[in-house]
């Protein structure tokens, strides 16, 4: 099982950080992914991280946003500064074929 949290209302320019917490599998054997879906358009991978740590980004996010995990308390981060209305999307917490039910994240003035 895959909880998101920590999504809202946030400036532009402004930060949000968005929480998954896992349970019921051997957490620090998978990677780990944020995507999103914004209104209208297709689900896009946005970052995941590996057991390992090794990280990878979406373009779109690169320099913005920062992943993270805690293997021992079984949870992954995603940090979100320089927010942009184009960040607007639900996000969503993704582990090999699992899938949070996803948090909103509307960045609006």
């Amino acid at each position: 099982q895959l909880v998101e949290s920590g999504g809202g209302l946030v400036q532009p320019g402004g930060s949000l950080r968005l929480s998954c917490a896992a349970s019921g599998f051997t957490f620090r054997w998978y990677s780990m992914a944020w995507f999103r879906q914004a209104p209208g358009k297709e689900r896009e991978f946005v970052a995941n991280i590996l057991g390992s740590g090794r990280k990878q980004y979406a373009r779109s996010v690169e320099g913005r946003f920062t992943i993270s995990r805690d293997n021992a308390q079984k949870t992954a981060a995603l940090q979100m500064n320089e927010l942009k209305p184009e960040d607007t999307a639900t996000y969503f917490c993704n582990v090999d074929i699992y899938w949070g039910q996803g948090t909103q994240v509307t960045v609006s003035s």
